[in-house]
C-alpha cells in the first residue's frame, strides 16, 4: 500500500469542500486551483518569433471571458466545441473556455484537411469551433451549421484572448450549469477521419484521476517547464504535458515546429526541464550528439563511451547520477542541459536508445497507454527503470492478461478511473472493447512480471504468422533499425509468401535517410538511388543477424516516397496493404 508520501495528490484534500466537491477536481476547477496556488507562476508560453506568456491569473482571466462568450451564445452543459490549430496559448485558452462554459471539448488534428475536419466536426455534433487563420473561412463554409467560429490567430482582432461578454456578467447572465466529475470533458477521434470516425468518450475524472495517479511513479513540480512539442490534440501530449503541468502550476511552452534547430533553440531558452517526444525525435537527437563525439576522434570517443557504461553502472547500482556533471558540455550543446527528465510516447523505442540516454545523465522514462486510458496507463520510475519494460503500473491501474500462453504472454486487459466511458455514439464498437465491469481489452500483445511491471510483445492486430506457426510482432522487429540513421522510415509487414499455403513472409519497407545518400553538390533533396538501395539490403542483413530465425526479414523494398505518417510522426500502419 502507498504511504501518503507516495500520493503526490494528497494536498487535494485540504480543498475538498471548497475548491471542489467530488473525489476529484473537474479541469476547471483543476485550473483554478493551480491559478490560486501559484497566480504569478508563467503558465502559457510561446517563443516564437518572441516570447509570449501568460501567468496563472492572466491565463484564468482569459479562459472566463471566453467562457461567458460561448455562454452568451446559449453553448453550455454537454454542448461540443472543437479546437483544432497549432499548439499556442490561443488553443490551450480556446480548450479550458469550453469546459468551464460546462461544454465538451473535441480537439481536432489541425493537419487534417478541410473536408476530414468537417467530417469530425458532424460526427462529434460540434456547434461551436476555435480555428487557425488558415482554415477559419474554409471551414466555416464546410460547416454553416455551427453557432460561431472563433479565430485562434495571435494578435488578431476577435482573436480568443480578447473574447467576453461584459453584458452576461450583469443580472441578465444566462442560466449556468457547471460540468460535474462524471460528465464527459472531451471527445478524441482516432485513426479513420472519413466515414465513420471513433471518438473516444473521457470524462473530467478519466483525465484528472490519471493526470494525479500518473504522478506516483514521475515526480513533477510547479517549478518544472514542461514542452508541448507534439500537437495537443493527442491524447499523449493533452495529457502528459498539457494537463499534467496545469495539475501541479508548472509552465507549459509551446513548441510549433518539430525542426530540431528549432527544437534546440526553445529547449535552451525556455530552461525546459520535461521534454516529452517520440521516439523518432530522440532518436534523432541522440544521432546528433554520438555523431558530435564520435568527430572527436576515435581515442575520445572510445574513453566517453566507457565513461557512459561507468556512468550508468553507478546509477544503477546507487541511485545517483553522475552523468549529468560528467556530460555537461555534451548535454549543453544538444540544449539539454537544463532537462530534468525525458519522456518517449507514442511508439516502441529500442532498449538501446533508452540505456543510451541514462548513460549520459538524462532521467529517461519511457510509458505506455492508450487514448481510450487518457492514456497513461505505465510509466518507468526514474529510480527503479527497466530498459526493456514500458514501465510499472501507475497507481490504480489493475492489469491482466487474457489467454496467456505457457510464458505469462496474451492481450492486455486494464481497468481504473483513466479508462473511457466508451466511444461516442458506438455501443456495438464499444461493447467489443469494454465489459460492463470496466476492463478494456488494449489489443497490445505483452505481459506484466512479479512487481507491476509491463513489457510489450506487439500488437494483435499486426500480427504475421509463418507457415511454421511461429507468431512475429512487427514492432520488435522495426525497433532493431532505430539506431540506423541511413534508415528514415521503416515498416514491417506480412506478404503472401505461398499463396497455396497462405504463409506469410517478413517484408521490409524502408524509406532512407536523404542526408546520408545526397550526391556531392546536389540540394537536399535528391538521392544516390543506388547508394540507398545497396546500404539498406546491408543494414537488413545486418539486422537479420540478431533475429531468430522465423523473425528474419525475406523480402526487402527500398521505397521511392515516403510512407503516410500521423502528425506524432509515426507510420500509419493500417493505411498500407499486404503485399
Amino acid at each position: 500500500m502507498k504511504t501518503q508520501r507516495d500520493e503526490p495528490w494528497k494536498f487535494l484534500d485540504d480543498y475538498r469542500g471548497t475548491a471542489f466537491g467530488g473525489e476529484w477536481p473537474t479541469l476547471p476547477e483543476l485550473f483554478a486551483l493551480s491559478a490560486k496556488r501559484y497566480p504569478d507562476r508563467a503558465c502559457f508560453t510561446v517563443y516564437e518569433p518572441e516570447r509570449r506568456s501568460l501567468s496563472y491569473r492572466e491565463s484564468l482571466a482569459k479562459i472566463e471571458g471566453a467562457a461567458r462568450k460561448l455562454r452568451s451564445l446559449g453553448i453550455g452543459r454537454g454542448d461540443k466545441v472543437a479546437v483544432s490549430g497549432k499548439n499556442s496559448p490561443e488553443w490551450a485558452v480556446a480548450y479550458f473556455a469550453a469546459l468551464t462554459a460546462g461544454a465538451v471539448v473535441v480537439p481536432l488534428d489541425y493537419q487534417l484537411a478541410v473536408p476530414e475536419l468537417a467530417n469530425l466536426v458532424k460526427a462529434g455534433d460540434v456547434v461551436a469551433l476555435f480555428v487557425d487563420e488558415e482554415k477559419e473561412t474554409e471551414l466555416s463554409a464546410a460547416c454553416p451549421s455551427l453557432k460561431a467560429v472563433f479565430s485562434l490567430a495571435a494578435g488578431r482582432a476577435g482573436n480568443v484572448l480578447d473574447l467576453d461578454s461584459p453584458a452576461s456578467g450583469g443580472s441578465g447572465a444566462p442560466a449556468f450549469e457547471e460540468a460535474a466529475e462524471g460528465d464527459l470533458a472531451a471527445i478524441l477521434f482516432t485513426s479513420g477521419t472519413m466515414g465513420s470516425p471513433k471518438g473516444v468518450m473521457l470524462t473530467h475524472r478519466n483525465l484528472v484521476a490519471d493526470a494525479y495517479l500518473s504522478q506516483s511513479n514521475l515526480p513533477i513540480y510547479h517549478t518544472d517547464v514542461f514542452y508541448a512539442l507534439l500537437p495537443i490534440h493527442h491524447a499523449y501530449t493533452m495529457l502528459a504535458v498539457f494537463i499534467e503541468g496545469v495539475a501541479v502550476g508548472a509552465e507549459i511552452v509551446f513548441g510549433k515546429r518539430m525542426v530540431i534547430k528549432q527544437v534546440f533553440k526553445d529547449l535552451k531558452e525556455a530552461k525546459v526541464t520535461m521534454f516529452l517526444g517520440v521516439p523518432l525525435l530522440f532518436n534523432k537527437v541522440l544521432a546528433g550528439i554520438m555523431k558530435g563525439v564520435k568527430e572527436k576522434g576515435p581515442i575520445v570517443h572510445g574513453l566517453i563511451l566507457a565513461l557512459m557504461g561507468v556512468s550508468f553502472v553507478v546509477k544503477r547500482l546507487t541511485g545517483k547520477n553522475p552523468g549529468k556533471l560528467i556530460f555537461h558540455s555534451l548535454l549543453d550543446k544538444a540544449s539539454l542541459a537544463s532537462v530534468r527528465i525525458c519522456i518517449s510516447g507514442g511508439g516502441p523505442l529500442s532498449p538501446k536508445v533508452f540505456r543510451r540516454y541514462n548513460e549520459l545523465g538524462i532521467d529517461f522514462v519511457q510509458g505506455y497507454g492508450l487514448t481510450e486510458t487518457s492514456p497513461i496507463l505505465t510509466l518507468n520510475p526514474t529510480e527503479a527503470f527497466i530498459v526493456t519494460s514500458v514501465g510499472k503500473l501507475v497507481s490504480g491501474v489493475e492489469m491482466k492478461i487474457l489467454e496467456p500462453d505457457a510464458e505469462g504472454i496474451g492481450e492486455i486487459a486494464v481497468r481504473g478511473p483513466m479508462v473511457m466511458s466508451g466511444y461516442y455514439k458506438m455501443p456495438a464498437e464499444t461493447a467489443e472493447v469494454l465489459s460492463p465491469d470496466g476492463w478494456l481489452k488494449t489489443g497490445d500483445i505483452g505481459y506484466k512480471d512479479d512487481d507491476d511491471y509491463v513489457y510489450l510483445e506487439g500488437r494483435a492486430k499486426n500480427l504475421i504468422v509463418t507457415e511454421g506457426g511461429k507468431n512475429v510482432y512487427p514492432e520488435e522487429i522495426e525497433n532493431r533499425f532505430q539506431l540506423f540513421d541511413e534508415v528514415e522510415q521503416v515498416l514491417v509487414c506480412g506478404y503472401m509468401e505461398d499463396a497455396e499455403t497462405e504463409s506469410e513472409g517478413i517484408e521490409a519497407r524502408l524509406f532512407p535517410n536523404a542526408e546520408h545518400f545526397k550526391p556531392a553538390g546536389e540540394g537536399a533533396q535528391a538521392m544516390d538511388w543506388d547508394a540507398a538501395e545497396s546500404r539498406l539490403r546491408e543494414v537488413v542483413e545486418t539486422v537479420n543477424q540478431k533475429l531468430l530465425p522465423y523473425q528474419k526479414i525475406s523480402k526487402v523494398t527500398v521505397l521511392r516516397e515516403r510512407l503516410a505518417e500521423t502528425t506524432k510522426k509515426t507510420v500509419k500502419r493500417f493505411a498500407v496493404a499486404k503485399g
